[in-house]
């Protein structure tokens, strides 16, 4: 079977920042949280290949922390998302027009009623600045992302012959949904997840830019962006890389999750 060029790129810039931040669990050029005033803003060479900020600390070790704290903060809340949202979803299309499928569909209307970064905003902003709370935030809005999702895709799958066929056996409905629907739904839930994957990095960036994120000295690439800025002009370095690094992380991810639907899709397979 034929794998598409965007889902080898995206394959490939994803693993890139997942080693980056395996590695530097064991390794970084320098140590992330020891200031070197003397070393201040130096531009990219051979001893600093990404420069310094203006504390004199190695940018490229701080974009591998970042990675580790982005992917983390990012796995945690879709993982929120999926594990709360998908069983809510199978419970909605197995019971449609019940009272509790009104519940969750009225539950994830009103979420949706607001942007997903405006709420993790107040979410945060109530609750106070941190990793531990983004990711809360960042995981509530994921619930309700699964939960329409595996109930639109469960609902088409009611009908089907072996479902009735199952249903005649005498199997209950949280059998066949762990069964039967669930294992035909998975394709559409991983090619989501990465999506989401990549919407998260992107809200944690934005809460960490605000303050709201991963707190010092814990590097984040939001945070390096926010600190940057005032000196993009001195230091266009410390703006840059960081900036890539989140651009490419969620190139990647997007990519990969568009060559995912190609590749899972036997529809796309035949027209292929």
């Amino acid at each position: 079977m034929r794998v598409s060029a965007s889902l080898l790129v995206g394959v490939a810039l994803s693993s890139l920042f997942v080693a980056a931040a395996l590695i530097s669990y064991l390794w970084t050029p320098f140590d992330v949280e020891k200031m070197a005033v003397a070393a201040r803003l130096k531009p990219p060479g051979a001893e600093f290949w990404f420069g310094t900020d203006h504390f004199g600390r190695d940018i490229f070790s701080m974009v591998m922390v970042g990675a580790r704290t982005s992917i983390a903060v990012a796995l945690v809340a879709v993982g929120i998302g999926a594990v709360f949202g998908v069983p809510l979803g199978l419970l909605a299309a197995a019971n449609r027009g019940a009272w509790y499928d009104e519940l969750i569909m009225r539950f994830n209307d009103l979420v949706f009623a607001f942007p997903a970064l405006l709420l993790a905003i107040l979410f945060t902003a109530t609750l106070g600045p941190g990793a531990i709370n983004a990711i809360l935030a960042i995981g509530i809005f994921n619930i309700p992302v699964f939960a329409r999702l595996s109930r639109g895709a469960a609902l088409s799958l009611w009908t089907r012959e072996y479902i009735l066929a199952a249903r005649t056996a005498g199997k209950r409905s949280a059998r066949i949904s762990a069964e039967h629907i669930l294992p035909n739904i998975l394709n559409l839930l991983i090619v989501q997840a990465t999506i989401q994957f990549s919407l998260a990095i992107l809200a944690e960036a934005g809460l960490s830019y605000l303050g709201l994120g991963t707190q010092p000295p814990i590097p984040s690439w939001g945070r390096m962006l926010s600190e940057a800025q005032t000196m993009i002009y001195v230091a266009p370095w410390f703006a840059i890389f960081p900036g890539l690094a989140i651009v490419l992380t969620v190139l990647g991810l997007n990519l990969m999750g568009d060559g995912l639907r190609d590749w899972l899709d036997p529809k796309l397979r035949r027209a292929r």
